[in-house]
């Protein structure tokens, strides 16, 4: 009776132990699955974008278990602020589709509203930017905030990104090849967002949306389009700080983007 005794207590500390690995898989595939953006998980089997299923594999002794679900890149936090914008992110992982991966700090995604009615879109991170992993935050960026509040508007109202997400060698203008390799997901960023207008900050972010190789001193100021959504083009901050002189420019292109809005320019 001791032996059977023995034995008996021992079933349910076997049997525990396999719960508790299966349990713990499948709240890391779960936490997979939320950092990817899914909030519901229907009776069927769902499919997720990205994420693999995961495989019975053979265990000790005849057992089935769940072999663990891979790893997924950390999403950054900026900018990720819906369902749409976060699976972007997840897409573009710990991207090295291109060569600026080599030298960056941080993959600067996106910052703002992710339902913003008003969306600037720049060139692409600076020192500044590639520290800290948010777009436009230098002295760049300062001015930038500094425009957007003369419009009217607050920071955290509207949605900031760049054509490159990763930080090009001394601030080098992005290449083309570097822009195709990140252009889809800017173009995702912006139907994720679905933003009513859209302001081009210089040359390539222009050049990027519009196929347009005009200088942008002959495109700023003018309405264009952009797969339906109206795109002021205008000179980019940095470019400002070199020439001071264009702020009034610049300032004039940003008034016609208040007006779409039905806002009135302070007096100055």
């Amino acid at each position: 009776m001791k032996k059977v005794g023995e034995k008996v207590s021992r079933v349910p500390q076997v049997i525990t132990g396999e719960l508790r690995e299966v349990a713990s898989e499948t709240l890391r595939h779960l936490w997979w699955l939320r950092e990817s953006g899914v909030r519901e998980v229907p009776p069927a089997a769902p499919v997720v974008r990205a994420a693999p299923s995961p495989r019975v594999v053979g265990a000790a002794g005849g057992r089935a278990a769940l072999a663990p679900a891979p790893a997924p890149a950390a999403p950054s936090e900026k900018g990720c602020g819906s369902d749409a914008l976060r699976a972007i992110r997840a897409d573009l992982g710990d991207c090295n589709r291109c060569k600026l991966h080599r030298g960056r700090t941080t993959l600067v995604f996106g910052v703002g509203n992710p339902a913003a009615e008003l969306m600037f879109v720049g060139e692409g991170p600076g020192a500044e930017e590639d520290r800290q992993g948010e777009p436009f935050v230098g002295k760049a960026g300062q001015l930038l905030t500094k425009m957007i509040e003369a419009m009217g508007f607050r920071r955290e109202e509207v949605y900031i990104a760049n054509v490159v997400k990763c930080r090009p060698p001394n601030n080098r203008d992005p290449e083309p090849d570097e822009i195709e390799a990140c252009e889809p997901f800017l173009k995702a960023q912006i139907r994720a967002v679905g933003p009513r207008v859209l302001v081009a900050l210089g040359r390539f972010a222009v050049q990027t949306l519009l196929r347009d190789t005009n200088p942008i001193s002959r495109q700023r100021g003018r309405w264009r389009e952009y797969e339906g959504v109206r795109l002021m083009p205008t000179f980019h901050p940095a470019y400002l700080l070199r020439n001071p002189g264009e702020k009034k420019a610049a300032w004039e292109d940003l008034q016609l983007v208040m007006k779409e809005f039905g806002r009135t320019p302070p007096r100055r």
